[in-house]
């Protein structure tokens, strides 16, 4: 069991970079255990801040409530104690709350509550959620803005008022006035945490409205440029962190946006390039075309 109290864990993550680690399928599309065992050692060996396990990156909307027990029991087993683990909480409430329950029993050190499920809901009913899920555990809670569950800033100064081990906001809309609102109304109470599509694009800027990590697709399959660009991102050197963009990031993304679901298939696509073998994408997504794959690795080699 974890012994991480919410407040460390808040400390611990807002320290450094934190990385959405991919979930390794074999042949058939079946949990891969064993490449995912390497690539979470290989991920800690870094010094990454936080793994958040079956997260967006991970696949984690592809994966059954047992295959996401067992991913995070995976890499709590594989790297926890080294690594903060944060497992996710996903769907309606009732089951949020029992995967809050079920992380904290694998020994996570935290807990990622991503949006409700297809459903909409009013800022009351969002408030409702998110207290449910942090009453059914002691570990520390973080909240993911974005889809059908964006937080306005009286919401989430409501739900930091009410639940103590509501340590985090992530956030997926990168609306300028909400961040400002909200750390305006917050402050230091809670981390802000970077969550759009390669976030790297819109670190600096946001840097400035209190988000002061945010999670590295690119951390991925390249962990030292991720952990350079974050170094640069937090020294508010700009002329390193616009090279970077021109360099990699922006000609990523250029990749990235030909197809939907592709900012996950390029993960992998991108643990292949550098000799990793990220395997492929669980339908609904579909894997990176084989002149898009070699597209990305000649990108890769430029700054490898």
């Amino acid at each position: 069991m974890s012994l991480m109290h919410p407040g460390e864990l808040a400390d611990r993550l807002r320290s450094g970079l934190l990385s959405f680690p991919v979930t390794h399928f074999d042949a058939e599309l079946a949990f891969d255990e064993g490449r995912y065992r390497e690539h979470l050692a290989w991920q800690a060996s870094h010094g990454v801040a936080g793994l958040f396990a079956a997260g967006g990156t991970g696949e984690g909307f592809s994966l059954t409530p047992a295959e996401i027990d067992r991913v995070v029991r995976t890499a709590v087993d594989e790297v926890g104690g080294t690594v903060p683990v944060l497992a996710p909480a996903t769907g309606g409430t009732a089951s949020a709350v029992a995967q809050a329950r079920a992380a904290q029993e694998a020994g996570a050190d935290g807990v990622l509550l991503l949006p409700p499920y297809l459903t909409e809901a009013p800022q009351a009913g969002l408030v409702e959620h998110v207290s449910a899920v942090c009453a059914a555990t002691d570990l520390g809670v973080i909240a993911y803005s974005r889809a059908n569950a964006v937080y306005t800033d009286e919401t989430v100064a409501v739900l930091a008022a009410r639940n103590a081990n509501l340590i985090g906001l992530k956030d997926g809309v990168g609306n300028v006035e909400t961040m400002a609102r909200v750390y305006a109304k917050v402050g230091e109470r809670l981390i802000y945490i970077g969550g759009l599509p390669t976030a790297e694009t819109f670190a600096l800027p946001l840097l400035q409205l209190g988000v002061s990590t945010y999670s590295s697709a690119l951390y991925n399959f390249l962990p030292e440029f991720a952990l350079d660009f974050f170094a640069a991102v937090r020294a508010q050197d700009r002329e390193a962190v616009y090279r970077r963009l021109n360099d990699f990031v922006i000609p990523y993304i250029d990749i990235r946006d030909r197809s939907r679901g592709y900012a996950v298939s390029i993960v992998k696509a991108g643990l292949t390039a550098v000799g990793r073998d990220g395997g492929r994408v669980r339908p609904p997504l579909k894997d990176l075309t084989a002149a898009e794959a070699e597209e990305l690795s000649a990108l890769i080699k430029r700054v490898s």
